[in-house]
């Protein structure tokens, strides 16, 4: 398991929503000059997916070297197959990640972008509109989905250019020839410099080198936490571990606040209640979301640590997914991302551990087991979760 390694000068821009994403990244993309590597798990047709879609290819007919993947899960079988028609027309390098999931059913459930090997986006945001439901498109939500991913500029993006590169190689069957010469466009790496302050780490999960490494920064800031932790997840079934940590932290008097997604899947709601009769007794503030699709994988500890990316709290992105996150160590981002989280908090209802006491014994019975149902999978398919 790999460690968790910060570098310094970064500039960590958060952005939130499709409202200040998509804006960001196309202008990054339309602003490239060498190379555009992409990749997420939805890409939708709809208006947000088709203006990213020309974006790319936009800068792919001017000269610049584009590289898109794409979720084959995530993005539907033939949403993906028009894509890369669309996109070999243009000259875009197209892959699909794990077609007919020939390689397990681990999902890519990363969004990055790296543009010129100068700027770089992650974060939780799919190439989809914000309005639309994530797995309906005919279905408009009440208000716009809420996410978050970060602009980073400065030596960290080197270290994300990297690992896409690597991803890229990967997933495709290359030749001899090609694997070189990506391998030296790998080494090729220019430095970066920025005048920001702001500390920061870029963590992946897979299933060879990085297993644990996004859950392991996790339990390092909550094992460090002393004054408060805001979480917001869409979906929360973590193993013991994480739930062990969040409750000593609430236990030796932090102040632990969990914002959940609800109202997605009715099973991934009975298994997150599973868990909360336990985290309200030991001392863990709970509240649900319900504004709207709550998408967001952010935390924010204390008044410096920060963390966005793809990364849900649960076993699938902890134990199974690939995923990518940004952990920043700087006072004015993490300020930033807390006042987020609490405007989050205020449009969420709390669970009253009273309340929640006196549910029916079959509602409870159903929580039980959708969780031992949960539980068992994970354990079929997912190396580590408990």
């Amino acid at each position: 398991m790999r460690s968790v390694t910060y570098v310094d000068n970064n500039d960590v821009t958060l952005l939130e929503s499709g409202t200040a994403y998509f804006p960001a990244l196309i202008a990054a993309i339309d602003a490239a000059r060498l190379e555009v590597l992409f990749e997420t798990y939805i890409f939708s047709e709809d208006d947000t997916g088709r203006a990213v879609r020309d974006a790319l290819i936009r800068a792919a007919r001017r000269g610049v070297k584009v590289r898109v993947l794409a979720d084959w899960v995530g993005t539907g079988h033939r949403c993906a197959t028009r894509l890369g028609l669309a996109f070999v027309d243009a000259g875009v390098n197209y892959r699909v990640f794990n077609p007919w999931c020939r390689r397990g059913i681990a999902r890519s459930h990363r969004k990055i972008a790296v543009v010129d090997r100068e700027v770089a986006f992650v974060g939780g945001i799919n190439t989809n509109d914000d309005w639309l439901c994530d797995y309906d498109e005919r279905r408009r939500l009440p208000a716009p989905r809420w996410d978050f991913a970060v602009q980073v500029r400065g030596p960290l993006v080197t270290q994300i250019h990297h690992e896409a590169q690597g991803q890229w190689m990967r997933v495709g069957h290359l030749k001899l020839k090609n694997r070189i010469n990506l391998f030296r466009e790998m080494r090729k790496q220019p430095e970066q410099s920025c005048e920001s302050p702001a500390r920061a780490a870029f963590v992946v999960r897979d299933n060879l080198r990085n297993r644990s490494t996004i859950q392991r920064a996790y339990l390092q800031a909550l094992g460090r936490a002393k004054h408060s932790v805001l979480l917001a997840t869409p979906y929360f079934a973590p193993g013991r571990k994480f739930r062990k940590a969040l409750a000593h932290a609430a236990q030796r008097g932090v102040q632990v606040t969990l914002l959940i997604g609800v109202g997605e899947f009715r099973i991934q709601d009975a298994v997150a209640h599973s868990f909360y009769p336990k985290l309200l007794a030991d001392g863990v503030r709970v509240v649900e979301y319900r504004k709207t699709q709550l998408h967001a994988k952010v935390a924010v500890v204390d008044d410096d640590w920060a963390t966005v990316g793809s990364s849900n709290c649960d076993g699938l992105s902890l134990f199974l997914n690939q995923e990518a996150n940004v952990v920043v160590l700087d006072g004015a981002f993490a300020a930033t991302m807390r006042a987020h989280i609490e405007r989050g908090i205020a449009d969420g209802v709390p669970v009253c551990a009273e309340e929640f006491a006196h549910i029916g014994w079959v509602k409870r019975a159903s929580y039980e087991i959708a969780y031992l149902l949960y539980k068992l999978t994970m354990r079929v398919f997912a190396i580590g979760y408990a």
